[in-house]
């Protein structure tokens, strides 16, 4: 673990917020690199990235993405990790496609199908090591995404075949429509189910997300925050921006006595390209 530390992640943009939901919204490659610069101001170490065209639909395209990212790296120096998640519909090839063409420091990397409010994503155990193949060879730090108990269990898989290999980052996915609700019961039988040294982040969708960042500090994990996951900053009350959010994820994180870790933490400790 880093000692005395917790890594915040920014989630500013995701696949499915609109700006009719939150009008602070990014979309504009300038726009998520301001929230980036923000975000880290405010503590964020890592900005979880999707891409959107001009008129706002989400994109796995490698140029969007590779413009947005030269914007992020004007600004600052936070990590990006990119998604292969990417929206529903998008086929495994047109997801995996950023990894490939980019390799970015980090991507995320979804450890099974679930359900997705009225939707769902599709993620086989031959998809899945397909994705780690790639991640191993262009030497990209993987988040597993796991939206389901079932999913820690389908990474131990990748695992055992040496397609992933330590230090080992998990995402736990809560709270989705249709997919496993945030509670303490619930993140303890995540944390538990992990290999032996992974550390994880809870990300706590829509109104779970301030109690899960509280069961993160608790459980020794991570946090996520950010418009993709929830544009509220409270009942009723839009977030004024992403890095409103962060400053309270940062804030919380100091009063359990811990320091928001910085990209240069993360790059150290998870063994990063840089």
């Amino acid at each position: 673990m880093l000692d005395g530390k917790i890594v915040i992640t920014c989630a500013c943009t995701g696949a499915e917020t609109t700006k009719a939901q939150n009008p602070a919204l990014p979309i504009s490659p300038e726009e998520v690199a301001q929230t980036a610069y923000d975000a880290r101001q405010a503590g964020a170490a890592i900005l979880h990235l999707h891409v959107r065209t001009a008129e706002g639909r989400p994109t796995q395209d490698p140029a969007r993405f590779r413009e947005v990212i030269a914007a992020v790296r004007r600004k600052t120096d936070i990590v990006v990790e990119i998604t292969t998640g990417g929206a529903v519909g998008d086929t495994p090839e047109e997801r995996l496609r950023p990894v490939v063409e980019l390799e970015p420091e980090m991507a995320s990397l979804d450890c099974g199908t679930v359900n997705f409010g009225d939707e769902y994503i599709v993620n086989t155990l031959p998809v899945m090591r397909e994705f780690a193949s790639q991640f191993r060879a262009h030497k990209i730090r993987a988040t597993l995404e796991c939206f389901d108990l079932g999913h820690v269990y389908a990474s131990r898989i990748l695992l055992k075949e040496g397609l992933i290999e330590a230090p080992l980052h998990y995402g736990f996915v809560l709270n989705v429509p249709g997919a496993v609700p945030y509670s303490v019961a619930n993140l303890e039988a995540f944390a538990s189910a992990l290999p032996a040294g992974a550390d994880f982040t809870v990300m706590g969708i829509g109104r779970a997300s301030l109690s899960a960042q509280f069961g993160a500090v608790a459980r020794g994990g991570w946090i996520r925050v950010g418009f993709e996951d929830n544009v509220y900053f409270s009942k009723g009350v839009l977030a004024e921006s992403n890095a409103q959010l962060v400053e309270r994820a940062a804030r919380i994180t100091r009063e359990a006595g811990l320091a928001p870790a910085s990209p240069d933490d993360v790059r150290t400790y998870l063994k990063l390209r840089g």
